[in-house]
């Protein structure tokens, strides 16, 4: 619970920062010159550019929270503590990609359930492809959404297939 507390206490100070910006937004507007309307605008679309980042930051950080949480519930979370690591903290290299390889068959086997997804995302995490692992975990997110709505498998209409791996 410490770490929701502390994320609503930066969003609020982040709110409250807005507000100011906006504020001062206003009264830059409301100066009348035409420098200073067009500095004012561009001052105004901070504040709503910021609570667009937070709020979409937020809700993905709930959903893959969400998700991080079901897949332990099942016994299914990718375990990385015997994988070898560099003195930087980074994984290995062959062993991530060894891990990788595992886990893609899995995904192969069942591309279309959120778990599989879930997990091929945490493998691109682990072997540092970090821009395929974000693509892969929304998957996981709308597949998971789609299965909660329906009720179902989440087979069916799906957000399109991960790309493959790189090894570089």
């Amino acid at each position: 619970m410490k770490v929701k507390s502390a994320i609503a206490v930066i969003v609020v100070a982040l709110g409250v920062y807005f507000v100011v910006l906006g504020q001062r937004a206003v009264e830059l507007i409301s100066d009348g010159g035409a420098g200073m309307v067009v500095l004012g605008v561009a001052v105004l679309i901070l504040p709503l550019l910021g609570v667009w980042m937070i709020y979409s930051t937020l809700r993905s950080a709930f959903a893959h929270d969400r998700l991080a949480h079901r897949i332990a519930d099942e016994g299914r979370e990718l375990d990385t503590d015997d994988l070898p690591r560099r003195p930087s903290g980074r994984f290995e290299r062959d062993a991530a990609d060894a891990l990788f390889a595992q886990v893609k068959v899995e995904w192969e086997a069942d591309p279309d359930d959120w778990r599989s997804n879930y997990r091929l995302a945490r493998a691109y995490d682990v072997a540092g492809d970090r821009k395929r692992a974000r693509e892969i975990m929304k998957r996981a997110v709308a597949l998971e959404g789609l299965q909660r709505k329906t009720g179902g498998t989440g087979i069916g209409e799906t957000p399109s297939a991960p790309p493959g791996h790189s090894q570089g």
